[in-house]
Formats: structure tokens, sequence, C-alpha cells
């Protein structure tokens, strides 16, 4: 049986998901004209959290979100109009919302109250003379026995929305809804009159209320009811409408719904049979707690509930509803079996290492038993990496609030536009763009998009625009942060720079290396240290988080029309497409991101620029070139390497070099393995691999290995030759 912790949990990830419905839901009604339906799914996921909350006794959660309910109940009755300013309220009120979830979870310290600006805020956007019933004072009044046992039952009142509807219509359907809460459902904060005006707002009810189950008072006790409804809907709506009026309280209230035997079978979605009870029949006998304000005030006698149409043998059955059955799974038995996978992707190797070496012939049967072997080990890769694999979905839902934030603080009108949400990474990586991405969007905030003022004079609309942007290209993941800002002065860059002793001021600087500028520690345009800039921490931060999950960053920038940040990533973090090259007798791994192309030393003119620096003229361009085996402290510098091979590699700090390596084996997939957990940080290695005949081989880390180029102290190496 699971434990209330266990319960607990389940209940703070099913937040996660309705905090996205109702974030989502909001931007639609933002963008929509007609929002009803966007309004309603805000509404439901206010209201199942609040509901979920009163189960835990999380009262402060619980005040909060029926405030804010309330004022999502008087918009979905067209009381309120919404307008720029009350989405802007409601999306306030829908990150306050997810702080108190927070603090709920530990994550942030408790919040003892809501804060009194959203309150005052939601509370002055309430209709003239609005008042929430249970926020009312409790009037004073002497307790009075009374009998019900001889009372007359009363016609059924009619609530009635819209224009009344003619019965006649066929396109129209009676169902007759019979719905008894339990104890639970009023403790977890439902009140049975938000039911009924969702019903409502699907055509025309007529409600009925019996109350023969009810104690006398004079032994009521707190927490009992003994209250059931019976309403008649005539509507149009489907079955699943009707049934999603009651999605989140199925297990709190036995609730059937069938159609009135006036009506015609075959004009419902269920094929006749719409019945769905779900609790035992008996389970309305039980002591039933008072309900909250219901605004029904409708009785009549009891009366039993109708029986389930009975259905021929010869009606054909109805259709079942297709679903995708999800479950959850602990992410570290996800791991553990991402492990054993790589673990069988290195046995697969060795086996076929192996088997060449005993020289067999290509058409055996065993090449053949290999090569089935080898196919399914990668499908079944595949297949674990895509359990991993999660939508940047939750991402960019942040980025929502992040750029609201920052917004407010510049008071500069920005919108957020994100496209490709559904683009799949790998669970680790998602959980660490969360503050790259964050740096990204503050900076092109305060650095990129121009004041209000500012924009009107250049003629743009003064809200700025701010894309975030993900697809899945050549293998990797690119995101992109794109602004229709002012760009980047890059005069004033340069000016910075050499003022704080970052460039010489003699140094030839292209315009790309005058943009990775931004990117160096310390480096800040701000004068004056404010919410978001001024203190040097921002793109040099980027740049590293970025770097340690194996992707790289770059900047495009054209003055007055905007800036555009890329970040490149693996697909995942669990294996790596590399090609296995030879340095000085040790084979080691190039990640294949990172290679642009290779060249044979002889084809190209190679010069030299000093006593120990050497480019390579290649395409118009001149690159550095890099000794592998000298960076690695491997051997000495080579001269003569007409016999050798050059991988032009692309780098993040410098852009690109030659690196020299002696020759080139193959490309491969291979399983990374961290060197960090298992042995230490290298400087110039960023993980190691096993190869078919059970050696290690060290994954290069091509930024490090041309950096140590352009440093007196090589790379020291001595783990190669383990």
């Amino acid at each position: 049986m699971a434990s209330l912790d266990d319960l607990k949990e389940l209940y703070f990830q099913e937040c996660d998901e309705l905090l996205e419905a109702m974030a989502e839901g909001l931007r639609d009604m933002e963008n929509s004209p007609d929002h009803s339906e966007a309004i309603h799914s805000v509404f439901r996921a206010v209201h199942s959290i609040k509901g979920g909350a009163g189960a835990f006794d999380l009262s402060v959660l619980v005040d909060y979100a029926h405030r804010f309910e309330t004022l999502l109940d008087h918009i979905r009755a067209g009381r309120i109009q919404t307008n720029a300013e009350l989405m802007s309220l409601l999306h306030r009120a829908g990150d306050h919302l997810s702080d108190h979830i927070s603090a709920a979870k530990g994550q942030i310290p408790p919040i003892a109250a809501a804060d009194p600006k959203i309150i005052s805020a939601m509370e002055a956007a309430l209709p003239t003379g609005a008042s929430d019933p249970e926020a009312e004072p409790t009037p004073d009044f002497a307790p009075l026995a009374l009998s019900l046992a001889e009372l007359t039952p009363i016609a059924p009142i009619a609530e009635t929305r819209d224009p009344p509807i003619a019965i006649g219509n066929p396109a129209l359907l009676r169902r007759i809804i019979r719905f008894a809460p339990h104890p639970a459902l009023y403790r977890a904060g439902h009140d049975p009159a938000l039911f009924m005006r969702a019903l409502a707002d699907l055509g025309q009810i007529e409600v009925t209320v019996h109350h023969a189950q009810l104690p006398p008072l004079d032994s009521y006790q707190t927490g009992d009811a003994g209250l059931f409804w019976e309403i008649v809907l005539t509507s149009d709506a489907t079955a699943h409408e009707v049934q999603g009026v009651f999605e989140f309280v199925e297990d709190l209230a036995e609730i059937t719904i069938r159609t009135d035997s006036d009506a015609t079978a075959a004009q419902d979605d269920l094929t006749g049979q719409e019945s769905r009870p779900t609790a035992a029949p008996e389970a309305i006998a039980a002591p039933l707690s008072a309900p909250n304000a219901t605004g029904v005030d409708t009785q009549s006698a009891p009366a039993p509930a109708p029986a389930h149409p009975p259905v021929s043998s010869d009606t054909p059955a109805p259709q079942a509803t297709k679903s995708v059955a999800t479950i959850r799974v602990n992410l570290d038995r996800v791991d553990r079996l991402i492990n054993l996978i790589g673990e069988l992707v290195i046995k697969e190797a060795m086996l076929g290492q192996t088997i060449e070496t005993a020289g067999l012939p290509a058409n055996s049967d065993i090449h053949k038993g290999l090569d089935g072997v080898r196919q399914l080990a990668s499908e079944i890769q595949e297949s674990v990496m895509a359990i991993r694999a999660q939508p940047l979905k939750s991402v960019f839902e942040r980025m929502h609030r992040v750029v609201r934030e920052a917004s407010d603080a510049t008071h500069k009108p920005v919108r957020l536009i994100t496209e490709g949400e559904d683009t799949e990474v790998d669970k680790t990586i998602i959980e660490k763009l969360v503050d790259p991405l964050t740096h990204m969007l503050r900076n092109s905030i305060d650095h990129g998009i121009e004041a209000r003022a500012a924009r009107i004079t250049a003629q743009k609309h003064e809200e700025g625009i701010i894309r975030l942007s993900a697809a899945h290209r050549s293998g990797r993941i690119v995101i992109e942060v794109s602004d229709d800002g002012a760009g980047i002065n890059r005069d004033k860059v340069r000016h910075i720079a050499e003022a704080r002793g970052l460039v010489a001021p003699e140094a030839q600087l292209s315009t790309a290396e005058i943009d990775n500028l931004l990117f160096l520690p310390g480096f800040s345009s701000k004068d004056e240290i404010s919410a978001l800039s001024g203190r040097g921490v921002g793109l040099d931060v980027v740049r590293r988080e970025i770097q340690s999950l194996g992707g790289r960053v770059t900047i495009q920038s054209t003055p007055g029309s905007g800036t555009s940040f890329t970040i490149s990533l693996p697909l995942t973090l669990a294996v790596l497409q590399g090609m296995l090259v030879d340095v000085e007798g040790q084979t080691v791994v190039i990640p294949i991101n990172a290679i642009v192309e290779t060249i044979q030393p002889h084809t190209v003119q190679i010069h030299s620029t000093g006593t120990h620096t050497r480019v390579v003229q290649n395409r118009g361009e001149l690159v550095p070139l890099v000794d592998a085996g000298q960076s690695l402290n491997l051997r000495q510098a080579l001269h003569n390497i007409n016999d050798r091979i050059l991988i032009v590699v692309e780098t993040d700090k410098f852009n690109r070099a030659a690196l020299l390596v002696d020759r080139i084996h193959d490309t491969r997939q291979v399983v990374i393995k961290s060197l960090e957990e298992n042995y230490g940080e290298i400087p110039g290695i960023s993980a190691a691999t096993i190869l078919g005949n059970g050696r290690i081989a060290l994954i290069l880390d091509p930024d490090e290995i041309v950096h140590a180029a352009a440093t007196p102290h090589p790379l020291a190496l001595e783990v190669c030759h383990a």
C-alpha cells in the first residue's frame, strides 16, 4: 500500500502537469478572442490543485488556490471581461501559485500567507458586490432543532443561464446525472455549486436536491453529510464534455450519468449506455458532510437511482476509447538500464574484435549472427534512449515567467514566442538547460531589447519580441534565442574589453571575435549594477554550462535588427559518435560534431608564424596547426608531417584549428564513461570509452587541446599509458 509520502509525491508530479496546462491555457486566453475552452482548462487546473492540497492539509495553498479559483469562475461565467491588465494579473497569480507549490515541496522557504498585493488585485478585479462565501464572517445564531420528516416535496427549479432550449430539437439529449459526494470531497475543498455551474454552461439544467439521508441536527457531526443531487441536463454536449465536469472528483463521489429514456439512444456518443458509477452503490448510505454554499435550494422527496438501461445481445459493443498507457519509473532504474545497454555495446564490440582476430570469413554464420546481435543492440539502445527523452516544453514553460519578471524589472514590454516545444532531449540535459536559458533571456531583455521610447524612435513596435526555438538538426539539438533589439554595439564591446585588459589595443579582431568577447569571464557592458546585470556574471556562465553538456554556443548579431544565440547540444550524454584516431600509439576519440573536415598535409600550404607556431592555409582561411601528440605531452614537435593527417575542428574559443594526428581508424558510436567520477578531472580530456579490444580510449576535448597549444605548459597525460 502506498504511503502518505508516496501519495504526496504523486500529487506534486500531477501539480507540475497541471501548472503546465494552466500556463498554456493562460497564453491561449491572451492569443484567442474566443477563449472559453482555455478558461475552462485554467479553472480545472487550479481547481484540481486546490482539491489535492486539501487532502494533504496544505491550508495556505488551499486558501490561495480558492481565491484564484473564485476569480477564474467569474471570468468563465462572463461576469468579468478579460483585457491586457487582467491577463497580466492572471499570469502573476499563476506564478504565485507555482511558488506555493514549490514551497509545499520544500524547494523554497515556506510561504506563511499569500502575497497581499496579488490578493488585493484579485479582489479588486471581482465584480462590484461579488464576494467569496467562504471568506464572509459567520453570523452568530442560536441553534434550532428542526425535523424534515413531514416536509412536502417541492418541484424542481430549473437553473437556466442561456435562453430556453427547445426540447424538440433532435440534436439535444436529456441526461440524468446523480451526484452524491463523499465526505472526502468536502474535506478536499470542493464546492458542489461549481459543478452545477459547469453543467449549466453546457445547456439547460434542472436540479433536485435529496435530503432524506441528512441526519437530525442534534446528532449532526462536522464532516458528515447526507445530501445528493439529481440533475437533468438538456444539451447538445458530448458525453466526454459532460464527464469532464467531474473528471477530477471521480473518486470523491458517486456519479452516474444516463440518457433519458425518452431520448433516442443512438444519438448518444456512448451507444445508449453512458452510466459511469465511480463508487459502489452503497457508498451513498455513508454519513455525508454538510456542503458548502451551493446556490441551489430546490428539494424533493428521495427517489431511487434509475437502473441502467439493458443492452440487448445483438447490440454492437461500444468501441473502446484508445488511450496510451503510461507508468512512472524511477530515473535511477532507467540509468542502470542505460549502463547495461552500454556494457552490451562494449561486449558486442569485443566479440567482433575477437572474430576478426580469429580470421573467420566475412560470410560465416558467426559473422551473420554477430550482425544480427549488433542490429538488435542498436535498436535496444535507441529504445532505451527514447525512454529518457523528454520534450522541452517543461523548460520553455518556465521561461515565460523569466521573461515576465525581467520585463517588469526593466520596464520594457517584451513578449516571448516559443517554437519546437515538443522537441525531445535527454532528461539529464533538460535539467541543466534552465540556468543557461535564463541567463540568455535576461541578457536579451536587459542588453538587447531597447527601451520603449528608443523602439518607437527606431520605428519598431514598442513591444519587443524574443523567440525561443528548438529543433533536431544533424543528430544534435539546436536551441536558438533571438531578439529584435538593437544588436551588439561592437565598438562599445571592444572599448570595454580594452579598458579591462581583456584584449590588446592593437589586436586585429574580426566581428565574430569581438562578439565572442561577451563570453569572457567578468565582462559586462553595464556600468551600474541592476537586478539583472552589472556584476560581470552572465554569458561566461552560459558558455561554461553548455560546454559541460558537450555542446557549444555561438552568437550572431546585426546592428539595429537584433541578436541571436545558438546552442548546439548532443541528443544524449550517454553515447557519442566519434572518430577513432591514433596519436603516438594511443587510440583516442574526437567527437564527430566538432570535426569540420580532414586534410592531407601535402595538399595545403603550411606557414610558420613564430618559433613554435604554424598555421594552415585552407580554403582562403588561416587556421592554427596544433599537434595533438605534443599538446598531450606524448612527444616532441614533429617537423615532417606529410605522412600524417590534419583534422580541422571547430571550437568555441578559437573558432577553427587543425589537429595533427598520426592516422584515422574509423568512426563509430562509443559509450561515454565519466572520468571525473571514476578517476578525476584531466585537462583536454572530456571522458573515456572502452574499445572492442577491451582497452580504454580517451575522448578528447578539442577546446582544451587547442587552448593548451597556446600555453607554455602542455597537458600531461600519464593516464594514456595505463
